[in-house]
């Protein structure tokens, strides 16, 4: 039988002590890497200690965040790190909360906003073949940039067709990002 908070949608998920999740929704047992793509899809969810019943998601999510980090998904770079701890204690430390769900929330609607534009502006003129080319551009370049999670190579897809070396790709891409971005700049004058 499926729970939810409150008939709100919040699923909820128990944490047993030995370590297992436990999908209330679905009745089954779940991992971390469920609990991470449910938070890709926006779908809310409360952890709670099925003994305590204590709330833990707070620690789930940064369990979550420490197994991505783990798996070479690196986000977070140490400089960054070590500005948030050194925060931990300091007096402005109860407005970094906010502060940074304010800064994600912006970043989020200028990528939707990025998006959008990219793929409606030259939508059935002239230059459609062209957006659709340089979103596949974009696409990929941010593809090369992101380092490699070991067991999940795709065949063929960093290496071109020609032979070009790497080196000479990212040039390529580069300049063709560069374009982009003047192109961009223009529509936005």
């Amino acid at each position: 039988m499926a729970k939810s908070s409150g008939g709100s949608g919040t699923v909820i998920i128990k944490k047993y002590a030995n370590r297992r999740l436990y999908n209330t929704e679905t009745s089954s047992y779940i991992t971390l890497e469920h609990l991470a793509a449910m938070t890709r899809e926006g779908r809310d969810f409360k952890v709670i200690d099925a003994k305590s019943e204590d709330d833990i998601t707070h620690n789930v999510l940064t369990q979550i965040i420490m197994e991505e980090e783990n798996r070479g998904q690196t986000m977070l770079p140490v400089s960054v790190l070590r500005q948030l701890i050194s925060l931990y204690g300091d007096s402005m430390q109860s407005m970094v909360p906010q502060y940074l769900e304010a800064s994600m929330d912006a970043f989020r609607r200028n990528q939707l906003q990025f998006r959008t534009a990219m793929e409606g502006a030259f939508t059935g003129g002239p230059f459609a073949e062209l957006a659709k080319r340089n979103i596949e551009m974009f696409e990929a370049a941010t593809k090369a940039f992101k380092p490699p999670v070991a067991g999940t190579e795709d065949a063929g897809d960093t290496t071109p067709a020609t032979g070009a070396s790497t080196s000479d790709e990212m040039a390529d891409l580069k300049a063709q990002l560069a374009g982009l971005q003047s192109k961009i700049d223009k529509l936005g004058s």
